[in-house]
C-alpha cells in the first residue's frame, strides 16, 4: 500500500529533500507552502509533486488545504511538520508582532496540521508524525527568544502527543537539525559562518539530506517501536 505523506514548508530547502526522499521511497507526497508561488511551480514541474498553498499559522486554512490533499490523494498517513520562519532580534526590541508570527507558525502549525489529521491517523490505527524542531530550541540562541521558544516547545509537544498515539499505532518524533546549508543559514555574514562551522565537530554544514534521511528513517512502518524521541542532527555540535 503506497502511503500518503504531507510535508509542510515542502518545497525549499529542508523540506524539499525530505519531499523528493519520500517520494523516492514510494511515498504519495503533497508539498505545502505558504507564499512563493514561483518556488512552488519549478518544485512540481521538477518533481511532479503536487503542491498545495496554504498558511499553516491559520487553523481554518490547513482545514481547506488538508481536505482537498485527501480528496486528491487520500487519507495523509505521514505528517512532516516542517514549514518554520524566523524574525530574529534581542528581546528589549522585538516586538509583539514578531513574537507572534513566529510562535504562530513554527508552533501554532505544528498543533493546526496535527489536529486535523490525528483523528484519522487514531482510526485507521496508524500514523506516522516527525515534527521539525532546532538545536536551537534545544540550547537557545542569541536573539531569538521567539524561534527557541517555539522550537523548544516543538519538542515537549512531541513528547506529550507520542503518549496520546501510542496505543492507537500512531508515533509522533521529532528532528532537531543543526545548521543546515540552506538560503536561510547562506545568508549569514561570512565571518559568523565561519564561526558557526569551526563550533561543528564535524567540520561542515550539514546538508538537507541529511534531515531527510532522519525522516525515513522514523516514518517507516516497521519504526513502530520509536516514539517520543528527539533525534539530533547537528554533526555533534549540540550533545545532551
Amino acid at each position: 500500500m503506497t502511503r500518503v505523506a504531507l510535508v509542510t514548508g515542502g518545497t525549499r530547502g529542508i523540506g524539499e529533500a525530505i519531499c523528493i526522499g519520500l517520494q523516492a521511497a514510494g511515498y504519495r507526497v503533497a508539498a505545502n507552502y505558504a507564499g512563493n508561488d514561483k518556488a512552488a511551480q519549478s518544485f512540481a514541474e521538477s518533481t511532479g509533486i503536487g503542491v498545495y498553498k496554504f498558511d499553516v499559522s491559520d487553523y481554518d486554512a490547513c482545514g481547506r488545504g488538508i481536505e482537498q490533499i485527501e480528496k486528491d490523494l487520500g487519507p495523509i498517513e505521514v505528517a512532516v511538520n516542517n514549514a518554520g520562519i524566523t524574525c530574529d532580534c534581542t528581546l528589549h526590541r522585538m516586538d509583539r508582532a514578531a513574537w507572534q508570527s513566529v510562535i504562530d507558525t513554527n508552533l501554532g502549525g505544528c498543533f493546526n496540521i496535527c489536529r486535523w489529521v490525528i483523528e484519522g491517523m487514531r482510526e485507521r490505527k496508524f500514523g506516522r508524525i516527525v515534527n521539525i524542531g532546532s538545536i536551537n530550541g534545544q540550547a537557545g540562541q542569541y536573539g531569538q527568544v521567539n524561534y527557541a521558544a517555539a522550537k523548544s516547545g516543538i519538542h515537549g509537544f512531541t513528547k506529550a502527543l507520542a503518549q496520546e498515539g501510542a496505543g492507537k499505532g500512531v508515533t509522533v518524533n521529532a528532528i532537531a537539525p543543526g545548521y543546515v546549508d540552506t538560503d536561510m543559514v547562506r545568508a549569514v555574514p561570512e565571518n559568523v559562518l565561519a564561526k558557526i562551522i569551526s563550533g561543528i565537530p564535524v567540520g561542515r554544514l550539514g546538508h538537507a539530506e541529511d534531515i531527510a534521511r532522519g525522516v525515513l528513517f522514523l516514518v517507516a512502518d516497521d519504526a513502530d517501536f520509536i516514539t517520543g524521541s528527539t533525534l539530533s542532527i547537528n554533526g555533534g555540535q549540540h550533545m545532551y
